[in-house]
């Protein structure tokens, strides 16, 4: 049996939509049993490989691959090599993918698609920073839309611009720079698919939802701390989840932390 110590694991649940759970996982020795979950697994392995067996036929997950396992679909797990694995998993409820494909994923759980692999590590990367929520549910909105091609074997053709869709959605984020607002309920005030919103603005402006909104909140700090106000003060009055949060995107855009630029002034 496997030694507690050949078990790393960390889980949370975040608040994204549509995210039941976020596991993180690095196994040496351990192998599931026969199980089920109620909600779809997204998983990709970072080092090693996993074996499973899926509806009586076995597979693996190499490290360029994304694996895709239904809900209430028995499998099992087991490494590989004596190395073990490392692993990355989102569990997700029905928000991204309906019941209706529960048989494709079935039938091709496992994906070779380096646009998809890294799309999905970008969003588990969002979820280890509190306070990047909007870039977490952007990028698993693109996951969706293309994990969904896959299932239904779509080839993704060009997607037609939206300017004024994409205007509609910036004088949202105008109006709720300190608050901010989740895309779904975006989506709902302006009558669009949350993915296509995501897709609209960026094609009209180059850059993400997400990053034009921090894009402002720096703003906004740079305005507050040339009057005088703290760098703390100012995270909170800016939209930032804390202070770090503030200083990592602060650091990032004006190339100095905020401390340092109010001292500059």
């Amino acid at each position: 049996m496997a030694s507690e110590s050949s078990r790393i694991v960390s889980a949370w649940r975040p608040p994204v939509t549509g995210v039941v759970e976020v596991f993180h996982a690095r196994f040496t020795e351990y192998a599931y049993p026969m199980h089920v979950h109620d909600a779809w697994t997204l998983l990709i392995v970072d080092t090693g490989a996993v074996r499973y067996d899926l509806d009586r036929h076995e597979h693996g997950t190499p490290h360029d691959t994304v694996s895709l396992l239904p809900p209430h679909v028995p499998h099992n797990g087991s490494p590989v090599t004596p190395e073990g694995f490392r692993k990355r998993v989102l569990y997700l409820d029905g928000t991204y993918l309906g019941d209706e494909l529960i048989g494709a994923a079935v039938d091709r759980p496992d994906v070779r698609d380096p646009l998809l692999r890294r799309r999905v590590g970008q969003v588990h990367g969002a979820l280890l920073r509190p306070g990047e929520e909007l870039e977490a549910e952007s990028r698993l909105l693109l996951v969706g839309e293309r994990l969904r091609e896959h299932l239904r074997g779509e080839a993704a053709g060009p997607r037609p611009a939206d300017p004024a869709l994409a205007r509609r959605l910036r004088e949202l984020l105008d109006e709720r720079v300190v608050e901010g607002i989740g895309l779904r309920e975006a989506a709902g005030l302006v009558g669009a698919h949350p993915a296509h919103l995501v897709r609209a603005f960026s094609a009209a402006y180059g850059i993400a939802p997400h990053q034009y909104l921090t894009s402002l909140r720096v703003g906004r700090a740079r305005r507050l701390l040339l009057e005088g106000r703290s760098p703390g003060e100012v995270a909170v009055a800016a939209g930032f989840y804390d202070q770090s949060h503030l200083t990592r995107h602060f650091r990032r855009l004006v190339g100095v932390p905020p401390g340092r630029y109010r001292r500059s002034s």
